[in-house]
């Protein structure tokens, strides 16, 4: 069985990537970080209980860091 590459965007930029992986792994794999930060899946926050889930085709996912001042 042929694997089918999985199609994202993150920040604004797209990858590939030949196999199927977790939100966690997808993080490592672009060296983002884990901690100190949260995720948007098409518009949505995704909760951090659900990090090791697969990520799915075609996600438009954003990677939000907190930002200090006013």
């Amino acid at each position: 069985m042929t694997a089918i590459p999985v199609g994202v965007t993150v920040n604004g930029e797209d990858h590939v990537f030949p196999d199927e992986l977790t939100v966690r792994q997808l993080l490592e794999r672009l060296s983002l970080p884990c901690q100190g930060v949260a995720l948007a899946i098409d518009g949505a926050v995704f909760p951090k209980s659900r990090w090791d889930e697969p990520v799915g085709r075609g996600w438009e996912i954003e990677v939000l860091t907190a930002v200090q001042g006013g």
